[in-house]
């Protein structure tokens, strides 16, 4: 059976680079690390590490190990974390992964019905692309992802995709940028500064095919997988950028840009994925039922 003590020393070296680093963080003596990772080594008849100069290499073995650890090792301090957290009166962990490439202000009007609700809930938020989020929601490290996108047809993993809403886009630029191109929208767009979502969004090819019907070619200055990004530069007045139509308020006070004009012919889609067919987890049915009364009544 493995020795997550020998285990644990391999990877400390293995992040830290040496063992005298590993020493300092684990306060032990050079002779146990080195012992305990010998250990390890014979028992699985494998070399680890080799010796180049006065460093410390991970070998082919060592590398592909590497992983395995991180990966048990981050479990385990999540573990810890979330039982150490725990209150007196339990609350409901929430876990919820949120695609990249989703804005973010549409994620928090998303997720704050959970912060109103009476069974207390600890809700955790990791940003990142939507295949990996997926893998985790398939061991049930998350709850639930919120991506633009369903489930993709293609990934072997079993999920169910719950349409939260729809809305149209709409385009937003600084003071100066809208008196220069705000009338004659869309025809104004042709030859405009534009910020336009990155590749991996789904809003990026309706937005193309869009323009291409419009006859109408803008200048694109940027792309970004980042919607606040995008909005930033926006904001110095690098160029126009879109958001979706839902938030169109809050865009304007939040950046302290003009709307310039908004279409429902290129539209934004926002899905809840999860394990169950039949939610029952308070925080995804908070979710879905807020979206649909409060932020997409159209629905």
């Amino acid at each position: 059976m493995l020795n997550y003590r020998q285990l644990h020393y391999f990877w400390v070296v293995a992040k830290t680079g040496s063992i005298v680093r590993a020493c300092e963080q684990l306060n032990l003596t050079p002779q146990t690390i080195s012992g305990q990772i010998s250990l390890l080594e014979q028992t699985y008849n494998v070399e680890l590490f080799r010796r180049v100069g006065r460093q410390l290499e991970l070998t082919e073995a060592g590398r592909q190990a590497l992983p395995y650890a991180e990966q048990m090792f981050q479990l385990g301090g999540e573990l810890e974390l979330m039982l150490r957290a725990q209150p007196n009166e339990q609350q409901i962990l929430f876990r919820v992964g949120v695609a990249d490439v989703v804005p973010k202000s549409i994620v928090y009007r998303l997720i704050a019905p959970t912060m109103e609700l009476s069974e207390p809930l600890r809700i955790t938020c990791r940003e990142d692309k939507l295949e990996r989020l997926l893998a985790d929601l398939a061991i049930q490290r998350l709850d639930l992802v919120i991506s633009d996108s369903p489930m993709p047809s293609h990934l072997d993993i079993k999920g169910y995709s719950q349409k939260l809403g729809e809305c149209g886009i709409s385009f937003f630029a600084t003071a100066e940028l809208a008196a220069q191109y705000g009338q004659d929208f869309p025809r104004s767009l042709h030859g405009a500064p534009l910020l336009i979502p990155g590749a991996e969004t789904v809003v990026r090819s309706r937005l193309q095919r869009w323009f291409a019907e419009q006859q109408i070619q803008p200048q694109i200055v940027g792309e970004f997988d980042d919607s606040a990004l995008m909005q930033a530069f926006g904001q110095s007045g690098s160029g126009i950028f879109i958001g979706p139509s839902v938030i169109a308020e809050e865009v304007k006070r939040q950046y302290g840009v003009e709307l310039i004009g908004q279409t429902d012919a290129v539209s934004e889609s926002f899905y809840a994925i999860s394990v169950e067919r039949k939610v029952k987890h308070p925080g995804i049915v908070a979710i879905t039922e807020g979206a649909r009364r409060e932020l997409f009544t159209g629905l």
